[in-house]
């Protein structure tokens, strides 16, 4: 492993080549707190962020999950039927100031004035609010909040499938075996269910990573990103690794997403017409088809429909050599949308006698509001609550427990007493400033864009605003919208899904599906009977 010293040179080598050692809209300096003047890459513990001791034992959150599952028993029970299937939705983002301006704008499209429509979700029997913070984050990120939604534990920032006595970057800890933690999926796979995860960012990203991921640095998604960060890869398996050669993620049935270059060395160029990230020279999806007798790699729309779901073992899929394109700017006839890739991946877990266990996401809903694009925004929260009225169709209500909800809030509003129908992108007709300028309806608290002229004061957008690429504007300026602390909501429809209301942690979430599907080592509605 790289000294201080030899971390702190090589970031000034790829700086100074123009390179981003970090996902783009998640920036490693910003989520740890640490201050440039700092080692970035140094293992020691980010100062700026306090971890409460007792939160650093897993057992910690098993215990209060327990504790929020025996308070909602104690409640009358008006349904005892068990979940054979489970379905995670999760809009990456999707704070509910979003679903609010995503159902404004449904109706709005659909020539209504808006308020007064309905996502497909919202109409779900049961609602609760999730807390969103992380072990030493007030506000989250996703990769510790996919910690907690999926292993049933919160951890700290940047950090994915390990307790929060792993520090950031520090390969060692996150390969101690106490500290390492096990996902639903895999209490899934235990049980003889079949599972799988899907996603419109990419396979490696954090919130799909925590299916099956362990690791000291959301970042580390192939071999080249785990050397960047001064770790030596053959130490320390990244995360590309850890999905195709060790458990559950080479289990899975169904991997759909984008980051094909992760999976691939740089000689090779993928099936978009991008070389590979790889550097260590390994093809991991010639490893993947070797180790899945009658398993099918597909990376385009025509490929993905032509499958004969029956007659294939799994199937991954990789529709973009990085993330998938926003709905708005996909090419529909290459790449499927998130209700293709939902309708494939039910038809294909549906075979199992056993049920299954499947994790789909709306990725790119984070990435709209991180461009402050809240026309991306809402068409991808559109897109996403489709998908689950689909899902909804396609299964059983008796025996599918279908859950959704959202890793992290971000800071968009709804403001200013507009009235009823008020196009929803656009600007607030029945107020002005203190200047006499009307301002838009939607605004983020933090974003790249103040629209100010050269006294300070915001300038007219009545000729720029509307469009669903414009850059919605933010109060302190950065150059891009920040996540939130705000709670999220829990939405849930099918059997058990009474116990997903009120208020409760996040980490909560994965044992209370496990309770309804009698999975994992924790309470099950099974030995209630």
């Amino acid at each position: 492993m790289l000294c201080q010293r030899q971390q702190l040179i090589l970031l000034g080598v790829l700086l100074a080549a123009g390179l981003s050692t970090a996902d783009e809209v998640h920036n490693i300096e910003e989520l740890t707190g640490r201050r440039f003047h700092k080692a970035r890459f140094s293992t020691d513990v980010a100062t700026d962020k306090y971890t409460p001791p007792e939160e650093k034992d897993p057992q910690f959150w098993y215990d209060l999950a327990h504790e929020e599952i025996a308070k909602r028993l104690q409640l009358p029970q008006p349904d005892a039927k068990r979940a054979k299937n489970v379905i995670l939705f999760l809009g990456d983002g999707m704070s509910l100031t979003t679903v609010a301006a995503a159902r404004i704008l449904k109706g709005q499209r659909q020539g209504k004035t808006g308020e007064e429509s309905s996502l497909s979700f919202e109409q779900f029997p049961y609602t609760g609010l999730s807390r969103t913070y992380c072990s030493n984050a007030q506000v989250p990120d996703s990769a510790c909040t996919a910690t907690a939604y999926l292993c049933g534990v919160k951890t700290n920032i940047i950090e994915i499938g390990v307790s929060a006595a792993v520090n950031f970057n520090n390969c060692t800890e996150s390969q101690t075996p106490e500290n390492r933690l096990t996902s639903i999926a895999e209490w899934a796979q235990n049980a003889g269910k079949s599972t799988g995860i899907v996603t419109t960012t990419t396979l490696t990203h954090a919130s799909p990573s925590g299916a099956y991921a362990k690791t000291a640095n959301r970042n580390w998604e192939c071999d080249t990103d785990v050397a960047s960060y001064g770790v030596d890869p053959s130490e320390c398996v990244d995360m590309a690794t850890q999905l195709i050669t060790q458990v559950p993620g080479k289990n899975f049935d169904i991997m759909f997403g984008g980051g094909m270059g992760k999976f691939l060395p740089k000689s090779i160029q993928d099936s978009h017409g991008n070389p590979g990230e790889r550097s260590d020279g390994v093809n991991l999806l010639a490893s993947w088809q070797a180790r899945h007798e009658g398993g099918v790699l597909v990376t385009n729309r025509k490929q993905l429909l032509s499958v004969n779901v029956s007659a294939v073992s799994s199937i991954i899929g990789l529709f973009q050599s990085s993330l998938m394109k926003f709905h708005l700017e996909a090419d529909e006839s290459y790449q499927p949308t998130l209700s293709e890739l939902t309708e494939v991946t039910i038809k294909k877990l549906s075979q199992n006698k056993n049920g299954y266990f499947a994790f789909i996401e709306g990725g790119l809903i984070d990435y709209g509001n991180h461009y402050t694009k809240a026309g991306y925004a809402l068409d991808e929260a559109l897109e996403f609550e489709k998908a689950i009225q689909l899902a909804r169709d396609m299964t059983d209500i008796e025996d599918t427990l279908i859950v959704v909800t959202s890793d992290h809030a971000h800071t968009l509003s709804i403001a200013g007493y507009p009235g009823r129908g008020t196009p929803i992108l656009g600007l607030n007709q029945h107020d002005t400033d203190i200047n006499g300028i009307k301002y838009s309806t939607l605004n983020y608290a933090v974003g790249p864009k103040n629209y100010l002229d050269e006294k300070g004061q915001r300038i007219d957008l009545t000729d720029q605003i509307g469009g669903n690429d414009f850059v919605y504007p933010g109060y302190i300026t950065k150059d891009q919208g920040t996540h939130s602390g705000d709670d999220v909501g829990i939405f849930a429809s099918g059997p058990q899904s009474h116990l997903f209301t009120g208020m409760m942690q996040q980490s909560t979430i994965p044992h209370l599906m496990a309770y309804a599907a009698c999975i994992g080592d924790g309470p099950q509605l099974c030995d209630a009977k």
